[in-house]
């Protein structure tokens, strides 16, 4: 908020300007040929000018946050009674869905109108009150504890060799298993880790049977795993990885999807606007969850976005994600369904008819699958070839010890390995539009 005192004085608190989204003017007279003027347009300077006739003044808008405001000049005209624009959602750190510190300026309003009245007329003031519009919101992203992770590569990538294990304070760990699925004591903050960055087509994954569960490039008979590009996409859609501590449960049958888990850790979209790398560990907020059915398996597709995105104060559940990304959501469905037939494969399957489940629905899987990660890692539920290697788990049989640590090979930073230009190749599918 900013406050300026005008002299001469004159009666009107007014919340302005016009290119705001939103604001709230209180006129108890009338006013006239009033401007506010920004002395350098499209600036990150918080000083406007308010000019009425006969007098002028300077106020000052207390706000770290960048403010662009174009044109320089904006006049407004005759008399306004009291007026409310429609209530816009400010998002306040760590508590997205708390109170508005605009639903007070109604009192606040009735009060200083009061004041007017009563102050005598050399004594009045124009408060102007500045309230960012939810476009450049003061927004923080919620924190979330210090957990320094880096990658440590071995290898080029697109090898077989290639093996990318993530370090927490320059200790290998597992990604499977020691990095938290929650980042906050509220559980609503989720950390996912970054197997295969969007637009790229290496099929990257945790390897769950090598010690510690490297990210690796997938192999089939003999050969590293690329997927195709089905006309018009390229690559993956998002950042697609995985919650830690999750697992899809092969030994347990889905109620609802009627198909076993896939073994696998839980799967994870992330829409944010920036390309992350493989064994990026990022801090998550959910919005929904596909039921992909692949191969007979129920293979969860979690909707999230990086808490740190422009968008992530926008987005609360899965509706926010097609009123503000449209068709995202659309062309994940199709891309999930028709990305294996260029190999040769059928179409593949959604439960729920392709319906992307809301939040709640979605926050009752990862719970399911991390209940499920929890009999693993304490042996109540058969590892089969899984490593329950870790570093960090209390009381665990399978805590690494210095020396398998130490047989990690060092980091190496190599330029990746050539690959075939047909991986660029694009599949055009006949019936692909959902």
């Amino acid at each position: 908020m900013g406050l300026g005192h005008l002299s001469p004085g004159f009666p009107t608190p007014i919340f302005h300007p016009d290119n705001f989204q939103q604001f709230f003017a209180f006129d108890p007279l009338c006013w006239n040929n009033l401007s506010i003027e920004k002395p350098c347009p499209n600036s990150f300077s918080p000083l406007y000018t308010i000019n009425v006739p006969g007098g002028s003044a300077h106020a000052q808008q207390r706000t770290t946050a960048p403010v662009s405001i174009a044109p320089t000049v904006h006049r407004l005209t005759g008399p306004r009674p009291l007026s409310f624009a429609q209530s816009t959602h400010i998002s306040n750190a760590g508590s997205p869905h708390s109170t508005s510190p605009s639903s007070l300026l109604p009192l606040v309003l009735f009060l200083l109108h009061l004041l007017f009245f009563l102050l005598p007329s050399t004594s009045k003031f124009v408060f102007v009150i500045i309230v960012k519009s939810s476009h450049f919101s003061s927004y923080t992203p919620p924190q979330s504890p210090n957990m320094s992770y880096t990658v440590r590569k071995i290898g080029q990538a697109n090898t077989l060799e290639h093996r990318v294990y993530i370090e927490k304070d320059g200790v290998p760990v597992s990604p499977f298993h020691d990095i938290p699925l929650y980042a906050n004591p509220e559980q609503t903050i989720l950390n996912m880790v970054v197997e295969i960055p969007r637009w790229t087509n290496a099929k990257q994954e945790i390897s769950k049977e090598e010690f510690l569960n490297p990210i690796k490039q997938d192999v089939k008979k003999g050969k590293l795993r690329f997927v195709r590009n089905c006309f018009p996409h390229k690559g993956y859609l998002w950042n697609y990885g995985a919650f830690p501590q999750t697992w899809e449960d092969p030994n347990v049958v889905h109620p609802e999807t009627k198909a076993k888990g896939d073994n696998d850790p839980l799967d994870v979209c992330e829409i944010g606007e920036l390309v992350g790398y493989p064994g990026q560990v990022k801090q998550v907020k959910v919005l929904g969850v596909m039921a992909l059915l692949d191969e007979e398996e129920t293979d969860w597709k979690v909707i999230v976005i990086d808490i740190n995105d422009p968008l992530a104060p926008k987005l609360h559940d899965i509706e926010d994600v097609e009123r503000h990304l449209p068709g995202l959501l659309r062309a994940t469905n199709e891309w999930f369904r028709i990305y294996k037939i260029p190999d040769g494969k059928p179409e593949n399957q959604f439960a729920f008819s392709g319906e992307c489940k809301n939040k709640k629905y979605a926050l009752d899987v990862i719970r399911e699958c991390a209940d499920a990660w929890e009999k693993l890692i304490t042996g109540k539920s058969p590892r089969g070839e899984i490593s329950l290697a870790n570093t960090s788990v209390e009381n665990s049989p399978d805590r690494a010890d210095p020396s398998q640590l130490a047989s990690i090979p060092k980091g190496e930073n190599l330029p990746p390995a050539p690959i075939d230009g047909s991986i660029d190749k694009w599949f055009f599918i006949s019936g692909a539009a959902v």
